[in-house]
This record gives C-alpha cells, structure tokens and sequence, in this order.
C-alpha cells in the first residue's frame, strides 16, 4: 500500500504551458514588442531546453532567467532589454496561476490515502504564490523547491535532501507522480520508489512504464500497489 505521495507541481497540478503562453503575451505587449502564436511557440521550446539544461546542471537559474530572453531578442529583433523582461515575466507568471480542472478533488483524494510532499524545481517566490492562490498548498505536509534545497532536481543532493526530510521515509511506501522523464522520473529512481507519468496527452513514444492520462487514473493505478 502507497501512503507517502510525492507530486510534482507544474504540467502536474499547474497549467504552466498556458501562464507561459498568456503572461508572455501580456509582458511582450507592454512593451511594445511583437507577441503573437509564433514567438510564444519559440519561446517554450527556448525555456524547455533551458529547463532541462538546469536539470543538467549545465546552466544556473539566474543565467537561465535571463538567457531564454536573450534568445528570444535575437532570434525576433526584439527591441527591449532582456533583463528588463526578465523581471517583468517572472512578476507576471508569480501574480497568476491555473489550477487544473480535477486537480483539487484529485489532491483530496490522495491526502485520505496518506501524506502528500510537493518536489518541485520552481522558483520558491512563484511556487509558493501558485500554491497559496490555487488553495492547493494545505494539502502538502511539505514543499521541497530546489531554489530552497540549493541543488536541482533530479541530482542527488536534491534526492538525498529530500529523502532526509520526510519523516520515516519508505520507499516501499512511497509514489512518485510527476510529467517529466528527465526530472520526475529519473527522480523517482534515484529515491527508489514507484512511478507514474501523467501524460493527459497520451502515453509518450518509447516510454513502457505506468502512464495515466487522468487523475481517476492515477487513482486507480496508486490503488492497486
């Protein structure tokens, strides 16, 4: 039986593809730049590369921040400086937040089951104001953010912290859920604990472990552990 749930927080609870998407456009256009389907579109594939660069080790937060707008100015002749959409961007996507539809009741659900823990590597000032104004934030008995830990998830500071910090950890007892095969999931197998993708999306090509496209899901398969 899972009773200690560990959860990843955006693409998982969050619709962070969508605050991407719309505080961009905001940001762009009150500064007169040019914000349309296409610049947004090359903008997520900047910050996912970035994302998993981080996750590599391979770049610092702070660089990153600033590096995806430098890109962006130099790929679409963007006129404004990229720190200063830096600051701006990362204001907008803190003030707001998109809880998925099922995620509340799905939260409920797994706190009757046991604990629940968030494992995220979002920035703590935007993590934190997501989960207070979603109202999600009660249900974690702790939130390990990897700006706070000082190591990104999924490195082995980042688990071994996080492995230290849940009182009577049991990864017998343990389920990781989470969207990521470079982040949850190789997170997962370093705490040596079960996984289970959650891909509403559909089940990505190459990957043969548990994938639920639903919350139900993910209930029924944590159900049967």
């Amino acid at each position: 039986m899972k009773d200690t749930f560990l959860l990843d927080i955006d693409d998982t609870l969050l619709d962070f593809c969508r605050l991407e998407r719309e505080q961009l456009a905001a940001v762009l256009a009150s500064f007169g730049e040019r914000a349309d389907a296409e610049i947004a579109e090359r903008f997520h594939a900047i910050n996912d590369s970035l994302w998993k660069a981080l996750e590599r080790g391979e770049i610092t937060r702070e660089r990153l921040v600033v590096v995806r707008f430098e890109r962006l100015k130099e790929e679409f002749g963007l006129h404004t400086n990229a720190a200063a959409l830096s600051v701006c961007f990362l204001e907008a996507m803190r003030a707001h937040a998109y809880l998925f539809d099922g995620a509340l009741p799905f939260l409920q659900a797994l706190a009757a089951r046991g604990r629940l823990f968030a494992v995220t590597n979002g920035a703590s000032r935007v993590q934190r104001s997501h989960m207070e104004t979603t109202g999600i934030m009660p249900y974690f008995k702790e939130v390990f953010i990897s700006e706070e830990v000082g190591a990104q998830k999924p490195s082995e500071a980042y688990v071994r912290h996080v492995r230290e910090h849940i009182p009577a950890f049991d990864p017998a007892r343990t389920l990781y859920i989470g969207d990521s095969l470079t982040s949850d999931m190789v997170c997962a197998k370093l705490l040596g604990v079960a996984f289970i993708l959650y891909r509403p999306q559909g089940r990505p090509e190459g990957w043969n472990g548990l994938c639920a496209e639903s919350y139900p899901e993910i209930l029924t398969f944590a159900d049967g552990m």
